[in-house]
């Protein structure tokens, strides 16, 4: 039998050749095209959040050191009107004498001392200095006649001077602040004090800082840079700058314009800028390019800028851009190699008997999965039964769980009167009794103190009482207390137990105000000294109670110290909890902490325990102060 040589025909080498020269030629150009770019897009895209970090970074630097400037111009802002008080000075301008120059002279020259501004002095309303601070220098402002000067002309009509320039005598630059003296409702002067600002720029400089600060005349009157100084960052019109020449606000300084190589606006306030780099020393690059953010300065027609450099943010873009690029690379490889892989594979699987192996096996695990899916929804099946059974269990033991919350809250809320209670009942059976015996001897005047005392402790525990009941209702307290008074109404409702103990007081704390309730926060010291008291009795040879107060922030720390035995490890997990007590028999009953701790709570505070080093407990209690200012310690 002869074979059909058409079988084996090859197939036209066209058709053959060209499907392979365009997968091997076009696709390997296809990859570098998308790694080049998706490298591009990854380095756009971490620059593009990276100069949104860097923006938030810098608005709050720029707020910050803004806050700075105008703190720096504006503590010097009264100082003008103070010579407005002062006698010496209206008597000069009344009748410039030589003696009242001297005397003016040396008042201006102590002021200014103490103020450690750069000068003050004083002009008659033609604007010539009739006083002084700096009388005995060779520069000397006196006599001067500085009508031209924009401040005073604001200030002569009572308007605030505020000008920054160069001094026309000494050359050297300075702000300037302005304020007319009135008598009588009539300005019959002007007084004018000189601030150095060049600290302000030692501050940017110290701490590798690049801002300036910039006038109305869009002149830069502050910089980090000292290049940048007296420079214009926007052009100024030929009629601009003979006005400025003309006022010697600049002296005869050129004010030639900080022009960016490049600039783009990014939002408003925000620009990205670039400079020709003037410092070749530090580094090779030619151009800068930062992230400009600027705002106005309150109180002054001023703006402040500052200068973020873009070359790391650039640099790291940079590696995330070629780290995108590389991955993509990388991942274009891995399927190339896998594309090629599966080809193998699928060649291999072409063969007829694999095929049909490859049913068998495939029917086969079909009966298999089939039997083992009906076993599995069978057991499904129970498990759903099983898991509905346990549904109903658990919403049965929730409902029971609900009404025995309801009834230990209800066992709480008694008990805790009762415990409360206990101190005021102790005191008025001694009150009581001791009035008695004072009756009987005819000493009148201690038992009507005695029932006197009697009568607040029946107001108190009736306080108590509605506290609790008002505490139950609610969880905030809007109470104010005084904490000398609840310290001294704790004492003495303890006064006769730690006399009995022997136990030495060391009072250290503030009389403040604090926001909670007066009748809680005695409960709070009650609980608190009680519990000191009853650790150490039995237990030490010379007791000690610390009462130590400090200001934490906006809130009081009140740390109650004592010298006992301290507490087991063990207990100390559960101090907090009700019912739990580590005094024996039934001495108590262990809700006088979890009290104290939720009155403190609902005050805005907390209640909290220490185990110093040397030995004792300390339980630290913060409560929020009515007013920031300190007070005395009592």
């Amino acid at each position: 039998m002869k074979c059909d040589p058409t079988l084996y025909r090859g197939a036209p080498p066209s058709l053959a050749v060209k499907p392979r020269l365009l997968r091997h030629f076009l696709l390997p150009l296809l990859i570098i095209l998308m790694t080049i770019g998706l490298g591009y897009a990854g380095y756009r895209i971490s620059e593009h959040f990276g100069i949104r970090t860097l923006s938030e970074t810098g608005e709050r630097q720029l707020e910050l050191h803004a806050r700075t400037v105008e703190s720096e111009l504006g503590k010097y802002t009264y100082l003008p009107s103070l010579l407005e008080l002062e006698s010496s000075v209206s008597r000069l301008l009344a009748d410039p004498s030589v003696q009242n120059r001297v005397t003016v002279n040396q008042y201006l020259e102590g002021l200014n001392r103490r103020s450690r501004s750069r000068a003050i002095y004083v002009l008659d309303t033609t604007g010539r200095v009739m006083a002084t601070s700096n009388w005995r220098d060779t520069d000397s402002y006196l006599g001067e006649d500085l009508s031209f000067r924009a401040y005073f002309q604001d200030a002569v009509r009572g308007q605030p001077g505020r000008f920054y320039g160069i001094g026309s005598t000494s050359g050297e630059p300075g702000y300037y602040l302005a304020h007319g003296l009135e008598e009588q409702g009539k300005i019959i002067g002007v007084a004018v004090i000189k601030v150095r600002l060049e600290a302000l720029e030692e501050r940017w400089q110290r701490a590798r800082l690049e801002a300036y600060v910039s006038d109305e005349n869009g002149i830069i009157i502050l910089s980090s840079d000292p290049t940048r100084r007296l420079k214009s960052i926007r052009p100024l019109s030929p009629e601009t700058k003979e006005r400025l020449a003309r006022s010697l606000q600049y002296y005869w300084w050129p004010l030639n314009e900080l022009e960016p190589l490049e600039r783009e606006n990014l939002a408003t306030g925000v620009e990205k800028v670039t400079f020709a780099n003037n410092n070749q020393v530090v580094t090779d690059q030619q151009e800068v390019s930062y992230l400009a953010q600027t705002r106005k300065l309150n109180d002054t027609p001023w703006d402040i800028t500052l200068l973020s450099p873009l070359q790391d943010l650039r640099r790291e873009a940079a590696n995330q851009g070629t780290l995108v690029a590389v991955a993509f690379a990388l991942l274009a490889f891995l399927l190339i190699a896998w594309n090629e892989r599966r080809k193998v594979i699928a060649t291999r699987l072409a063969a007829r008997e694999a095929l049909q192996e490859a049913n068998n096996q495939l029917e086969r695990k079909i009966t298999e999965r089939t039997t083992h899916l009906r076993a599995s929804n069978e057991r499904l099946k129970g498990q759903i039964r099983e898991r509905r059974q346990a549904e109903d269990t658990l919403r049965r033991a929730q409902d029971e769980l609900v009404q025995a919350g309801k009834l230990a809250a209800i066992g709480q809320m008694s008990t805790s009167i009762a415990h409360e209670l206990n101190q005021p009942l102790a005191a008025l059976r001694t009150l009581s009794g001791n009035t008695v015996r004072f009756l009987e001897r005819g000493d009148l005047k201690v038992a009507a103190d005695n029932l006197s005392t009697i009568n607040n402790l029946v107001d108190r525990m009736g306080r108590i009482t509605a506290n609790l009941r008002s505490f139950a209702r609610r969880g905030d307290d809007q109470g104010q207390a005084s904490l000398g008074k609840a310290v001294d109404a704790a004492l003495q409702l303890l006064a006769s137990r730690m006399e009995e103990s022997g136990v030495q007081l060391h009072r250290e704390l503030n009389d403040v105000a604090l926001k909670i309730d007066q009748t809680r926060l005695e409960q709070i010291l009650v609980n608190l000294i009680g519990n000191a008291l009853d650790a150490m009795q039995g237990h030490t040879a010379s007791p000690q109670l610390w009462l130590e107060g400090e200001f934490n922030d906006s809130k009081y720390r009140l740390r109650v110290r004592d010298n006992g035995p301290g507490i087991d490890p063990e207990a100390r997990k559960h101090l907090f909890e009700p019912f739990f007590t580590t005094k024996p028999g039934e001495q108590g009953l262990g809700l006088g902490l979890t009290l104290s701790a939720s009155l403190a709570a609902a005050a805005g505070g907390n209640l909290s325990v220490e185990f110093p080093v040397s030995g004792g407990v300390a339980f630290v209690l913060l409560l929020p102060l009515v007013q920031p200012a300190k007070a005395e310690p009592i």
